[in-house]
């Protein structure tokens, strides 16, 4: 710790500042569905997940180890490189909290690396194949495999439970929500807080204080647990209102499938050293779970969006990152209008948020319940065969009732 200099102190808060962020707008991933569904009260669910996030946060190492001596070489990569990357991961997780959209902390702070990088050494800095193998391609695959996992488990747990009392089944699978929400938390705290974990072991390195190739020393890994910790509690109420409301409505079965499903892909990809976007998993196993249920509807305008917000994040947040590095390698005052800029970026987009506060009180309020279903939903819905024992749906009175025939001239003189 003694050979920590003010530049380096100031990446490791930035770091931690970072793993903030990323707590309280990934809360959702774990609490959003359980919060939806009224299994736990919303300021008891956000504390379970932070306890869990910090749990999680020391049972492995392997994602820390990909980020720190991974995505790129450690050799030319100096602490300016490190900062500038930080800052275009905050600003993109805060612009997307802004707006509610679920977007990908973990694609945030890799793209800030690849492009602070670039910027600093060029792209023979990135070890490309890397980023293919254990970035991009469980992007694309974790929605896709989370997504099928909770819709063929929704399926099956409405299959399951047909002939059962409806409340009593609601009530169990409340409870099963519970436990799976945990299991999300602590998979997200073997993921996410590592990745805070890796950036600062790189900082380290980058610095003299670590060799090449060491693992997280337990004062980065307690730190970065408390940050993500403390991040979940406050909770991000805007994307736990998307997740939970606006991607589509749950009831306590789909809940279930959809937790356990992105769970199971979190821990998977965690023991692998993949380090996906738990963002991913959840929304993709939320929109599967979704499909699951006989007329269940996934409001695909809220989905565009955030598929959108996902195509962006790795660009966005590597063109934020190249420019803040070459700011920042002007010396001591390009780190210090950096500084300044980061932290009057952060207090515009807070102001702008009291504008429409959203927190405990109101998270379950939406405004999106009409939308429509939707092409995808519709075509499922159509071939979907209903439970058995469903009665045919009433066919509306109106339908039935001819509209009385205008009445005629005649008749209308006759009556005056």
């Amino acid at each position: 710790m003694e050979h920590i200099t003010l530049l380096l102190a100031i990446v490791i808060v930035t770091a931690l500042v970072f793993d903030f962020t990323n707590g309280f707008h990934d809360t959702a991933n774990a609490m959003a569905t359980t919060i939806s569904t009224g299994a736990l009260k919303p300021k008891t669910a956000v504390a379970m997940s932070a306890v869990l996030n910090l749990v999680g946060a020391f049972l492995s190492v392997e994602v820390a180890k990909t980020i720190s001596s991974g995505i790129v070489t450690e050799s030319g990569i100096t602490p300016e490189v490190i900062f500038a990357a930080l800052v275009g991961a905050i600003l993109w997780n805060l612009l997307t909290w802004l707006i509610g959209l679920p977007s990908s902390s973990s694609h945030a702070l890799m793209g800030g690396l690849v492009g602070a990088t670039i910027a600093s050494v060029g792209v023979s800095g990135v070890n490309g194949g890397t980023v293919v193998t254990k970035v991009l391609i469980p992007a694309i695959a974790a929605p896709l495999v989370a997504g099928i996992a909770a819709y063929l488990a929704s399926r099956l747990t409405y299959r399951i439970g047909r002939n059962t009392d409806e409340k009593a089944t609601a009530k169990g699978y409340r409870a099963g929500q519970i436990a799976s929400a945990g299991l999300v938390s602590l998979a997200h705290g073997t993921n996410d807080a590592q990745k805070t974990m890796g950036i600062i072991t790189l900082a380290l390195v980058a610095g003299g204080v670590l060799s090449p190739g060491s693992n997280p020393p337990m004062w980065v890994i307690l730190s970065a647990g408390l940050a993500i910790a403390l991040g979940t509690y406050l909770g991000g109420w805007r994307i736990i209102r998307t997740m939970g409301k606006g991607l589509t409505d749950l009831q306590p079965q789909q809940g279930f499938a959809a937790q356990t499903s992105a769970a199971s892909v979190i821990l998977a990809s965690s023991n692998l050293g993949f380090s996906l976007s738990t963002t991913h998993s959840c929304s993709g196993a939320v929109m599967g779970a979704g499909l699951g249920r006989k007329g269940g509807v996934v409001r695909w305008s809220t989905a565009t969006r955030m598929f959108v917000a996902w195509g962006l994040t790795l660009p966005a947040a590597a063109l934020v990152a190249a420019g803040s590095e070459l700011v920042t390698r002007q010396g001591d005052w390009g780190v210090a209008a950096v500084v300044v800029f980061l932290i009057g970026s952060c207090a515009a987009i807070w102001l702008v948020s009291r504008r429409q506060v959203v927190d405990h009180t109101n998270v379950n309020d939406t405004s999106v319940d009409g939308e429509p279903a939707g092409v995808v939903t519709a075509a499922i819905a159509a071939v979907t065969p209903p439970p058995a024992g469903t009665p045919a749906p009433a066919q509306d009175i109106q339908t039935t009732i001819p509209a009385p025939a205008p009445e005629s001239e005649p008749a209308r003189t006759a009556a005056v």
